[in-house]
């Protein structure tokens, strides 16, 4: 049988289902808001408004309930989130940060937008969440705060890295934009450090088109990031600051939810364990199918956790196969086709997940604000190329990732990405 890469025949050509949790509970809920007349009810400045409509402040209540935390506090994305919650944690330039190489950009350009210096510390070989000894490595008088990342959804290793944290008087921010219900010891992702991110963009769990929430049980920290969130110093000057302590890092911004992106979400949130489920079956199956293919290594799951499989993370074992895993995984996506709503992104398989983030050129060239390189001009803090071998090796040699494990796929679906990497490797010599 010829592979489709060497001019054969697909294994596939119909479009994958689409991934859309968009229903009639939404449309009803946007019509809601609409009749009422009120898309948003935030005012900058100290009035009962300063903390928005019905809508958010419900979403707001729902979801830390549903969470189990004190505080929720809507934004317009967990990048706005990102920032808020280093902004409250009185993070000022010069500082440093320790992050994680393998994320999103946001988790890590968070410190910079506050002047301080982000440390990238290296990757857990099987969780791909951030390594305590890693991190423990990178610490310095500077170090001031850890950003961890639930990487793909998966909860990071938080007795030894909040262990660590005590112990050097650290904050601990969690992103877990891609974890939402993940969970550890009966604990939510989310809630593990002193504040917690999550995601609402279109592609994650549960959206609203953008947004995200930001939760903590420290009184304190909430009271900061409502400020940050709307114009902080105009707050602040209405209300009087006698503790000029108060003021830092009060100057607000914009990162406000409006009224139908709070509606929707509060729908979103109520289909999050249906949809967690289906996503941990579906996962599941892709587990034991795949495993049976010798040159892929399924995924492992942190004792005591449960994982939220934003994606579905594999490793490929290059000596096996007998090739890199370029080769292979470029022959497997010649067999299938795109998925519906994402026909941009082509085949929902790929190598690796996003290139190392301290080799991109923001960090090469130590440039961020302004023409003379700060923040990183207070600071001798270098990112040279095999900084975080683990996620370099990762990345370019060894980590496959897909999203094939979505609610929406059925069976036969599943059997299609499966026959699809048996193919390949049934015929692999093609490739050599």
């Amino acid at each position: 049988m010829i592979l489709a890469i060497n001019g054969g025949d697909k294994l596939r050509t119909a479009p994958f289902p689409a991934y859309n949790t968009i229903g009639a509970e939404e449309e009803e809920a946007v019509l809601r808001v609409l009749r009422s007349g009120k898309l948003s009810t935030y005012l900058g400045t100290w009035h009962d408004d300063f903390y928005g409509g019905p809508e958010v402040r419900a979403l707001e209540r729902e979801w830390g309930e549903y969470f189990g935390v004190k505080h929720a506090i809507s934004v317009n994305s967990a990048t706005s989130g990102l920032y808020a919650a280093v902004g409250a944690c009185g993070i000022s330039p010069g500082d440093e940060v320790i992050v994680s190489a393998y994320t999103m950009s946001a988790s890590a350009t968070a410190a910079l937008v506050y002047g301080a210096i982000p440390v990238f510390a290296d990757i857990e070989e099987e969780y791909y969440c951030l390594d305590v000894n890693s991190i423990e490595s990178k610490i310095t008088p500077c170090t001031k705060a850890i950003i961890v990342v639930d990487i793909f959804g998966q909860p990071y290793d938080r007795d030894a890295i909040n262990a660590l944290a005590k112990k050097h008087n650290l904050f601990v921010i969690e992103d877990a934009a891609q974890a939402p219900g993940a969970m550890l010891d009966g604990k939510f992702a989310g809630t593990l450090g002193d504040i917690g991110i999550y995601s609402l963009n279109y592609h994650k769990h549960i959206h609203s088109g953008e947004g995200g929430i930001i939760v903590t049980d420290n009184d304190a920290l909430a009271h900061k990031l409502r400020l940050i969130r709307n114009h902080a110093e105009a707050v602040l000057s209405a209300k009087g600051i006698e503790d000029k302590s108060e003021l830092i890092n009060m100057v607000g911004f914009n990162y406000r939810m409006t009224e139908i992106e709070a509606a929707i979400a509060r729908e979103q949130l109520k289909k999050l364990p249906d949809l967690l489920t289906q996503r941990l079956a579906n996962t599941h199956y892709f587990n034991e199918k795949l495993a049976q293919i010798p040159c892929i290594i399924p995924t492992k799951i942190r004792p005591y956790s449960k994982h939220a499989f934003y994606v579905h993370p594999l490793q490929f074992d290059e000596k096996t196969a007998g090739m890199h895993r370029n080769r292979f995984i470029d022959a497997v996506k010649a067999e299938l086709p795109p998925t519906l709503l994402r026909e941009e992104s082509a085949v929902l398989l790929s190598y690796g997940y996003v290139k190392p983030l301290y080799l991109q050129p923001l960090y090469q060239e130590r440039i961020a604000f302004g023409r003379d390189g700060y923040p990183f001009s207070l600071s001798d803090v270098t990112y040279p190329k095999g900084l975080c071998p683990v996620t370099e090796n990762m990345h370019y040699n060894r980590l496959i990732t897909h999203e094939f494990m979505r609610p929406g796929m059925t069976q036969n679906d599943m059997n299609d990405v499966v026959h699809a990497f048996e193919k390949v490797w049934k015929n692999r010599e093609e490739l050599l």
